[in-house]
């Protein structure tokens, strides 16, 4: 009977060969996982843009008009512009004199400007001998794109 289990297991084995299939141990460990990299993520970038923009004759330590009543013609003009996000950027403000449907340019500035959040800017003007009665405007530009404007008025 030995001989017999020993011709059937033979004649298994020699089938298997023949099948070409071959044994695999049971304890074959997977292979390593590959090394992986990560990469920082995107530094997110927001572009500086206006938020508020506001005119009076008078401002604070921290930038932001505080006097917003009426303007006199001897007032120094304030405004402020509060920017939000990061960046750096050209602020150029244009003051004009509103009359007869025409805009005369009284002044221009600009300012270049690095932020890392939010953040408030200062410009202003002076007229010693004192503005003519009438209506104004100051328009603020980021890098040269129209980003606000304000109109108001010298009694």
């Amino acid at each position: 009977m030995k001989t017999i289990h020993l011709l059937a297991a033979s004649a298994v084995a020699l089938t298997l060969v023949a099948c070409g299939k071959k044994e695999v141990p049971a304890t074959t460990a997977p292979p390593p996982p590959a090394p992986t990299t990560r990469s920082a993520p995107p530094a997110s970038t927001a572009a500086v843009s206006v938020g508020n923009v506001a005119v009076g004759n008078a401002i604070g330590g921290d930038k932001k008009v505080t006097g917003s009543g009426a303007i006199a013609a001897k007032d120094t003009i304030y405004v402020s512009v509060d920017t939000n996000g990061t960046g750096e950027a050209t602020l150029r403000s244009k003051w004009t004199y509103v009359q007869g449907g025409a805009n005369t340019l009284v002044k221009e500035d600009t300012q270049k400007v690095t932020t890392t959040g939010p953040a408030t800017h200062e410009f202003h003007i002076a007229k010693p001998d004192g503005w003519p009665k009438g209506e104004y405007q100051v328009e603020i530009f980021v890098n040269d794109a129209p980003a606000g404007s304000k109109r108001f008025n010298v009694s």
